[in-house]
């Protein structure tokens, strides 16, 4: 089911971090990629590279020198979109073995490809997580700090803050690259998955305060199964996002990949963790990308953690009506540790990456192109490329009568395992034409944080169209 195609061209860069930017271009950050001997001002300046899917071609953005007249290492940062489109990079590697955090803050801005420094943060963070609020603030969690020593004391960045950002007191002891979800309410579920052990952290939700100097609140989630086996697990909102499911799959612990599934529904009073079918495959490192038919795409990943010889290749998907598991076409390219996935506009995923160990990067590009690819696909004539919260938005397309579902997808921003950015927001349509359907958008600031969107259409044969872009402000 479906098929695979390794390009012809080749990243650059080890991609460790992928994010696709509201130009239909992917950029991929690497920075030292995992080898100290390339810490030179040079190799970090090029760290990063942009790749166009359609020219098959790569430009690389210069890292700029920092205040100490040095690139910053942008090796395990963490990364979120903003409401313009620019992606937040926070933190990095400051040494290594043992790893120390940076406390550098920078923008990207996908049009002009350039790099700008933000105020930094409080302190260093090493495998943070970063987070778009609902207000378009950045939420920064975990991580190391600049002495090594975990950093407990989340933060939040808004450029109307006069320091560029504030900080909450010290909370529970989260691990590295944490998995948080922004939910409808506005709180963030930690959902157990991580990087490395848990610091015996176990599944919660953090509510935010109005003060600063008040603490956050944690509330436990129960009901996880074996949850110290969440090392390199990966989480998803299930679509539509208003579902408000969680899942959390795969992952392990030792080192030793386990297949199990477990979903945590929010509309419930009292939230709790159920366990789901299981992954046909145990993974650690997996990698899992919502599709524009509204079924969940997992690829990538290894029985026994960065070990490439017990990579898992066959790819699978979850259907979330169905509650099952389908395996689909087989990949060439083993991807373990150090390797990503995310959807393309066109509804391709691409996966990239993989490290089983240093100076063994893995740079070959590898597309998987769904069933519905070869079905006749709706056709997006004409659509806003604004959208406004509470509003309506018609859209020209010959195939109104068919349309199923409208959807806005957020687009990934991953790295090991986790995807604090992607989402499936459902466009509930309201009235159609012969040649335009009108579908209302959420008011819900918390299910759809603004920032740029790809509009999917799918017709009753769940095929989707092409996206096309909408920024929601």
């Amino acid at each position: 089911m479906g098929s695979w195609q390794v390009r012809v061209e080749q990243a650059p860069i080890l991609p460790v971090h992928a994010a696709l930017l509201h130009t239909g271009k992917v950029l991929f950050i690497a920075g030292s990629g995992n080898d100290p001997s390339n810490t030179s001002d040079q190799a970090l300046s090029q760290g990063d590279a942009v790749w166009d899917p359609k020219a098959g071609t790569f430009s690389r953005p210069t890292v700029p020198p920092s205040a100490s007249g040095h690139p910053p290492d942008l090796f395990c940062v963490g990364q979120s979109f903003r409401p313009d489109g620019q992606l937040m990079i926070a933190g990095g590697t400051l040494r290594y073995d043992p790893f120390y955090g940076l406390s550098t803050a920078l923008y990207f801005n996908p049009t002009n490809q350039q790099w700008a420094f933000r105020p930094s943060m409080h302190n260093g963070r090493w495998y943070p997580t970063l987070l778009t609020l609902g207000s378009g603030r950045i939420f920064a969690l975990g991580g190391n700090g600049t002495n090594g020593a975990d950093n407990q004391q989340p933060e939040i960045y808004s450029p109307s803050f006069s320091t560029g950002w504030d900080a909450f007191p010290a909370t529970s002891d989260f691990p590295d690259y944490s998995h948080l979800v922004l939910l409808a309410n506005g709180r963030l579920f930690f959902s157990g998955g991580c990087m490395g052990g848990n610091n015996g952290v176990s599944p919660r939700t953090l509510t935010l305060p109005s003060s600063f100097s008040t603490p956050i609140t944690e509330t436990p989630v129960p009901g996880l199964a074996n949850a110290d086996a969440s090392d390199q697990a990966t989480t998803v909102l299930l679509p539509p996002a208003q579902s408000q499911r969680v899942m959390l799959l795969g992952g392990g612990s030792s080192g030793m990949a386990v297949n199990r599934v477990a979903i945590a529904d929010f509309t419930a009073a009292s939230p709790s963790y159920s366990t789901a079918p299981s992954l046909q495959y145990a993974r650690m490192h997996l990698g899992a990308v919502l599709l524009p038919d509204r079924t969940v795409f997992v690829c990538n990943g290894s029985q026994m953690s960065e070990n490439v010889s017990t990579s898992v290749l066959p790819a699978e998907i979850y259907d979330p009506v169905a509650n099952t598991w389908t395996t689909v076409e087989t990949p060439t390219v083993p991807r373990v540790y150090h390797s990503v996935a995310l959807l393309l506009p066109d509804g391709r995923v691409l996966t990239a990456g993989g490290n089983p160990a240093r100076q063994s990067n893995e740079l070959r590009l590898e597309i998987y192109s769904p069933t519905y690819m070869t079905r006749p696909r709706p056709v997006i004539q004409n659509a806003p490329t604004s959208a406004k919260y509470g509003r309506t938005l018609t859209i020209q397309t010959p195939q109104a009568g068919s349309i199923k579902w409208a959807s806005f997808i957020r687009p990934s921003a991953n790295t090991h395992s986790l995807d604090t950015e992607q989402r499936l927001v459902d466009l509930p349509i309201q009235s159609r034409t012969s040649s335009s359907i009108t579908v209302s958008v959420t008011n819900n600031h918390n299910l759809a944080p603004a920032g740029y969107y790809m509009l999917f259409l799918t017709d009753t044969a769940n095929t989707p169209s092409t996206a096309s872009w909408v920024q929601l402000a």
